[in-house]
């Protein structure tokens, strides 16, 4: 017998990257009496990950509940960025409505526009909140036809069209029913979730059934599920059968050892837990997103859409330079090996394969971005290894035709720098599609191009425009392979010989383009230690000291002025490399450098590589 569980509501925050999701959500904390009022809370705690509190976005979904009145309200925050929308498709399946939020100044972006798609194929209600209206250029009234235009252009039902606007600021507290209001709290937002979002409906009396809808990993007690029971009661010592809508064959019992529901930031220890719940399961060792939980009375697992492919791949490898192991605690093939085996326990758009060497790595994801954050991750760790440039997946259709990811790219750039964004995008295969101006003295670009087209890409792109362009992509299935392309107009400044960079030797190289290291840093054979303005790699000898005659002293040298070194960080330094240079990662140095060390040797694979 169907029933509604009317003390819960379980509800998704979905925006695009930066539209104050996990600023809401600390609000919505805040307010419901999570923390004490003399407790010390950080900005954003959601994002309890370093690097998402650095870059300011969230890569992990999150748990959390609060109380209001005597309902308990489930929230998740969502990632906003498309590299990480595999999260965010999972998410949906867990919740019985989603709140989106747009920035009222920006209006709906296209990752607004990827999330509300997924929302609303699965047909939750959306509840819509215009966050900043604090802004000085907020036009909240002109944002919310921009919604309802994006919602019809989505085939929104009359239902999820016919839904409530609040305006709110995540940043001073506030959510209003309309821009006349007054009030300084969250009050109107609480009781929309209770009137507009649907209580989850199920059997109680039904044999258990759960969805894995994300996994945590834990060192003690390894693989955690995280999911809705959909029907019945799961209880501590349960005995439970696995199974799942994709893979016929799986059918492992299994016994539950610990359950947990989430209240505010804590899991808190349940003996038992009922339809409606979020709950997280631990004890399962071989627990995979998409599995059901269930009994052997009633072995039917919960239909769930595959997990989208990644697009992208990088080889991930030990680092043989002649700096190797100088620097990193974790070196061998084995350390990293079981690096990127932990992180597949979480991350399940990430696929790792072995290669034909056994210190290479494939390692996959949805973007560069997916990629580079684990980069990042592992850097800090400890980790020291080498990693090629980013390479699109190709694939073969059914006529045997070769086929290439694309993506929809919308691109925000000051009117007097669009000539130049469309010349860069053109040359990189893109077909531009539309023109809008926009009322801020800025156009809206909006280009199809192969995903390879933008590797390497983003860091011309704020030089073009000055720092002020927002480019926004949106994976969009495979298309016909484009042909050939050249992804660097720029040859490289290789270091002729082992040592350290002296000023002289620097002073004579930075006239060949613009140098990547200064006096005194470490440097050998086959580095790329700058950028050459000419399409030709030039090698040049940066530990050449001067010879010194009763003339020519030393002291001289002091004259020598040497421009700053260009400074790059790990994006720039994925961006830079080219087919034929690897990226030297350490937790203390980014070093470019030549796949093939020796000149000749490397000379000989060029001429082959013309030839062929």
């Amino acid at each position: 017998m169907t029933e509604k569980r009317e003390d819960i509501r379980n509800v998704a925050i979905i925006a695009h990257v930066d539209h104050g999701k996990t600023t809401l959500v600390d609000q919505l904390l805040r307010q419901s009496g999570v923390f004490r009022d003399n407790q010390e809370v950080g900005v954003r705690v959601m994002d309890s990950n370093p690097i998402e509190r650095e870059r300011g976005i969230t890569i992990l979904s999150k748990n959390t509940a609060v109380h209001y009145k005597d309902t308990k309200i489930n929230i998740v925050d969502t990632p906003g960025h498309a590299d990480f929308g595999g999260e965010v498709e999972r998410i949906l399946k867990m919740v019985n409505g989603a709140i989106l939020l747009v920035d009222a100044f920006e209006g709906p972006m296209p990752q607004t526009r990827f999330v509300l798609q997924r929302a609303l194929d699965l047909g939750l209600p959306v509840l819509v909140v215009i966050n900043k209206i604090d802004k000085p250029q907020a036009r909240p009234l002109e944002v919310v036809d921009e919604v309802l235009e994006l919602m019809m252009d989505l085939n929104a039902s009359d239902e999820q069209l016919d839904c409530p606007f609040l305006f709110a600021s995540s940043k001073e507290g506030f959510a209003r029913k309309s821009l006349e209001d007054t009030n300084t709290d969250m009050e109107p937002l609480f009781q929309a979730i209770l009137d507009f979002i649907p209580a989850p409906e199920g059997d109680t009396s039904a044999p258990t059934q759960m969805l894995v809808s994300t996994i945590d990993y834990n060192e003690f007690v390894g693989r955690i599920g995280i999911g809705k029971i959909e029907n019945g009661t799961i209880r501590v010592n349960q005995d439970a059968l696995v199974v799942n809508h994709h893979d016929k064959d799986k059918h492992s019992k299994v016994r539950i050892t610990k359950l947990y529901t989430f209240d505010g930031l804590k899991r808190v220890d349940v003996q038992e837990a009922s339809m409606g719940d979020i709950v997280a399961v631990s004890g399962i060792e071989d627990l995979h997103v998409g599995d059901t939980i269930c009994t052997e009375q009633n072995p039917v697992a919960i239909p769930f859409q595959k997990i989208s492919e990644p697009t992208i791949s990088m080889d991930f490898m030990v680092n043989d330079s002649p700096l190797a192991g100088t620097e990193g605690k974790y070196v061998t093939s084995r350390h990293i090996r079981d690096r990127l085996m932990r992180e597949l326990q979480t991350d399940v758009s990430l696929r790792v394969e072995d290669t034909d060497s056994a210190d290479t790595f494939r390692v996959s994801g949805r973007g560069e971005l997916h990629l580079s954050v684990l980069i990042e991750e592992m850097r800090r760790e400890g980790y020291e290894f080498a990693v090629s440039k980013a390479e699109v997946i190709m694939k073969t259709d059914e006529q045997g035709r070769k086929t290439e990811p694309m993506e929809i790219a919308y691109i925000d750039v000051p009117e007097d720098c669009t000539g130049n964004v469309i010349q860069k995008l053109t040359q990189r295969k893109g077909v531009l599609n539309g023109m809008t101006p926009l009322s801020t003295g800025y156009t809206r670009l909006e280009f199809e191009i192969p995903s390879r087209g933008l590797i390497g890409y983003r860091g011309e792109f704020m030089t073009d425009t000055k720092g002020n362009g927002v480019l926004n992509t949106e994976f969009d299935g495979y298309g016909l392979y484009k042909g050939d392309m050249v992804y660097r107009h720029n040859g490289s400044i290789i270091a002729f010989e082992a040592g350290e960079a002296v000023t002289y030797g620097l002073f004579q190289a930075q006239n060949r383009g613009t140098l990547f290291i200064g006096p005194g840093e470490k440097v050998y054979g086959g580095m790329v230690i700058g950028q050459s303005p000419k399409a030709e790699d030039v090698e040049v000898n940066v530990c050449k000291t001067k010879h010194l005659t009763n003339t020519r002293t030393s002291s001289s040298d002091e004259a020598l002025t040497l421009v700053p070194k260009k400074i790059m960080s790990l994006e720039q330094c994925i961006d830079f490399i080219d087919t034929d240079e690897l990226l030297e990662v350490t937790p203390v140095s980014l070093r470019i450098r030549k796949k093939i060390l020796d000149p000749v040797l490397r000379k000989r694979a060029g001429f082959a590589r013309k030839q062929g």
